[in-house]
């Protein structure tokens, strides 16, 4: 079996050497030794450079004649749940969805993040004094714990 803290080691030492803001977002080994690296930057995108530093590194420092692996290292992508920290603050002013524990999904704009918690504010329809929809901002706030998902709102408009 591939020693975990060895794998982060490694790829947190190229991390640090690209000084470019990347931070891993998970690192998983199975049983089969399959080790996936996810990273972001805080800054903007990973690039293809970026997950290919990490990977050279992870793989030229861990010998294959002891144990066999695969090794993938990507983005954290679009359209995957944020679960890091830094994601949260990297999106914060950005719209997103909150899939809550009990299955209602929420979806509004994060204005911030602390660890127990985030501030966002929905949109919702109202009726005005003259019977008229009208969209009104609210603040809401969310417990972590309350929350099982959070994505972004990708939109092409």
């Amino acid at each position: 079996m591939i020693d975990k803290s060895l794998v982060l080691r490694l790829a947190e030492e190229r991390i640090q050497e690209l000084n470019r803001g990347l931070f891993i977002v998970d690192l998983t080994i199975s049983t089969r030794n399959v080790i996936n690296i996810e990273l972001d930057r805080e800054g903007g995108g990973v690039s293809i450079e970026d997950c290919i530093s990490v990977s050279r590194n992870v793989e030229h420092n861990l010998d294959r004649e002891s144990v066999d692996f695969e090794l993938n290292v990507s983005s954290a992508g679009m359209d995957r749940p944020l679960r890091h920290e830094k994601q949260f603050i990297k999106n914060t002013g950005r719209l997103l969805t909150f899939l809550k524990t009990d299955g209602v999904q929420v979806e509004g704009v994060l204005k911030s993040f602390h660890p127990g918690g985030f501030v966002i504010t929905v949109e919702r329809k109202v009726k005005n004094e003259k019977n008229k929809n009208v969209i009104v901002e609210e603040e809401l706030t969310l417990s972590s714990n309350e929350i099982k998902e959070i994505k972004r709102v990708i939109s092409f408009k």
